[in-house]
């Protein structure tokens, strides 16, 4: 284990791997550009064969109904292999190389073909203007906004592949889901689905109400609905993954505000969009896939078991409450009082569900700020969700209005994502580990820990000790048994390529106590060997979880990091520009917009006339 922990570079990959790795991707590159020109210059109708045969069963156009089926399966790929990539490298550490983790190539190939999706979205349309949103690329091509945000989200996700090597080689292995590179990655396969959603409506857009979406069939256009809003709900739920692990390397506040955030944008935006049962259908396809893929990445490829949030309390919510309450007539009301009842009600669901699947559970030390917190996400992401479906059935509020509410979402979530980062590390506390050895070979033990001073912590969130990349993971909630003394439920490894720590979380507290961990000369750094009786300062958990940083260097971190910021702000603008302009021009040109499959003639009109007006 150890010998093959030295094999693993912390600083990038070898160049012979970024050489091959490349060569891959300019191939696939060239070859989707190759396909891209034999169809312009109309040398071959390949594409167009395959997308009318796929449009048959939905009744969209073909340079719709492929893309969104290439998008929709590489999307279920890019996922399958990051919960696998997360679990892996929890597991085992850091990559010999990123060729020689199998989860990578899951992932490389998912997001190349979100980006496949997208230039196929803008490259199919021939001798056509699709949709009435359509931007002029040059004389006589035409190109969908959907097509346009599909391809930008997935090249941005995509350029998080390489770059994640070039921020390795700048500043060491991150080893946490949050890295900027990888949030690249999860941001713009997330926000890939808005594309799609904006597509397909747009291969809609040219014909009227009647003609339109309800010739496909009420039943189809609601599964379909419901799964592409089911689908953004997964892509929202990934950010959540060092929770769902029971590794978390912030404080557990954020949990609660990004479970109820992407439930707020989701459902809420499922449930104006799709209808009645539209919330409800969107939880429903989360569970089976995310459900599917846990059990693919746990008992099938048999390493750590992701566990994750249940959505179900809050799509009960959004439901009852658009029953009482004209979602239709003021839509951005209901948003608001929606995200309130799932930062509370659905807040609460969750909170018991924790408690059934997470060691790491909710208690009473987050109550009110996980409470604040969840209500904050909650009305956050269902003002967003609001937007978004309002959008899709061109209906957006007033330029202003729509700004307005959503620089103020944004806000929000800044508010209370920069609150969850926020944690403080004691002084002058220390910790000393009486150890009882239960085996030598390999070593293992059991462990009572005496905090010093010995009221520290007050009400903990938790106090556990961690012990991963060993091959596995332990994560022990360990029981008090006095007055600032614990001691481990279960034997926890000191050996080879473990790093065992114990992590202290309380209030905005967030510090650990290293208790064994390896010589590593790839950083370098010597072994920390656990001895019976020895006293640990508390130090920040990222000395520890984090081992492998280096320095950032002049500031270089800093800059790096608001980069990464701003570029992904550029997407969210892109985003909100084309969701507006798909509104407003297909609004100017269709007369009768859609309706969810629940709503009545009568309101659509009374809707319809007012904002004509």
């Amino acid at each position: 284990m150890l010998l093959a922990a030295d094999t693993r570079p912390a600083g990038g990959a070898a160049i012979g791997e970024v050489l091959l790795a490349t060569a891959l991707g300019l191939g696939l590159t060239v070859l989707l550009l190759g396909l891209v020109f034999l169809h312009r210059t109309r040398r071959t109708t390949v594409l167009t064969r395959i997308g009318n045969r796929l449009g048959k069963a939905t009744g969209v156009p073909a340079w719709v109904a492929l893309p969104t089926v290439l998008t929709t399966l590489s999307l279920l790929v890019a996922l399958l292999g990051m919960l696998w990539d997360i679990s892996l490298h929890i597991g085992i550490g850091r990559d010999e190389g990123p060729l020689a983790n199998p989860a990578h190539y899951l992932i490389l190939f998912g997001l190349f073909g979100v980006f496949a999706g997208g230039v196929l979205a803008c490259s199919m349309p021939l001798d056509e203007k699709p949709g009435p949103s359509a931007v002029r690329f040059i004389k006589g091509w035409d190109v969908p906004v959907g097509g346009i945000l599909l391809t930008g989200a997935g090249f941005y996700a995509l350029l998080g592949f390489p770059l994640d090597d070039v921020w390795h080689r700048l500043f060491g292995q991150d080893v946490t889901l949050w890295g900027p590179t990888h949030l690249m990655l999860i941001t713009g396969a997330g926000l890939s689905i808005i594309g799609l959603l904006i597509l397909e409506q747009e291969g809609h857009g040219g014909l009227s109400t009647d003609d339109g979406d309800r010739k496909v069939g009420r039943t189809t256009r609601f599964v379909r609905q419901a799964s592409a809003m089911g689908g953004l709900l997964l892509g929202l739920s990934v950010y959540q993954g060092e929770f769902d692990f029971d590794v978390p390397q912030f404080r557990l506040v954020l949990e609660p505000f990004m479970i109820a955030g992407a439930a707020g944008l989701a459902l809420v935006a499922a449930r104006l969009f799709i209808g009645r049962g539209g919330a409800l259908a969107a939880a429903a396809f989360f569970l089976v896939i995310r459900g599917g893929i846990a059990l693919i990445v746990g008992p099938g490829f048999g390493e750590i078991l992701p566990t994750f949030p249940l959505y179900l309390g809050s799509a009960i919510v959004v439901e009852a409450l658009a029953l009482f309450m004209s979602s239709d007539r003021r839509p951005l009301v209901f948003g608001a009082v929606a995200g309130t009842a799932i930062g509370t009600i659905g807040h609460a669901t969750e909170w018991g569900w924790t408690h059934v699947v997470q060691t790491l559970s909710w208690n009473s030390d987050i109550l009110v700020e996980g409470t604040l917190m969840a209500i904050g996400g909650g009305v956050a992401g269902a003002l967003l969700g609001v937007l978004l479906a309002t959008g899709l059935r061109r209906r957006l509020p007033r330029p202003a209005v729509a700004r307005t509410v959503l620089l103020g979402s944004l806000a929000l979530i800044a508010v209370g994502t920069t609150n969850g980062l926020l944690a403080t590390v004691p002084d002058d506390v220390e910790a000393t580990f009486a150890i009882e050895d239960v085996t030598s070979d390999p070593r293992t033990a059991d462990i009572t820990v005496q905090l010093d001073p010995a009221d520290f912590p007050d009400d903990p969130a938790w106090v556990q000790i961690t012990a991963w990349q060993g091959d596995g993971l332990v994560v022990n909630a360990l029981e008090r048994t006095g007055e600032g003394e614990y001691r481990t439920t279960e034997p926890v490894p000191l050996h080879g390529s473990w790093k065992t720590l114990l992590r202290v979380h309380d209030g905005r507290v967030l510090t650990a106590f290293p208790i064994y961990l390896p010589a590593d000369e790839a950083i370098p750094a010597d072994e920390i060997v656990a001895e019976d009786g020895m006293t640990r300062e508390a130090i920040p958990e990222i000395e520890i979880l984090q081992r492998e940083l280096k320095s950032s260097g002049g500031g270089l971190w800093a800059v790096a990091n608001f980069v990464v910021l701003g570029c992904t702000l550029a997407l969210i603008a892109a985003m909100s520009w084309g969701v507006g302009r798909y509104s407003r021009r297909a609004s100017a040109r269709e007369p009768f917009p859609d309706t969810p499959a629940d709503a009545d003639s009568e309101t659509a009109g009374t809707t319809t006339g007012a904002r004509d007006r």
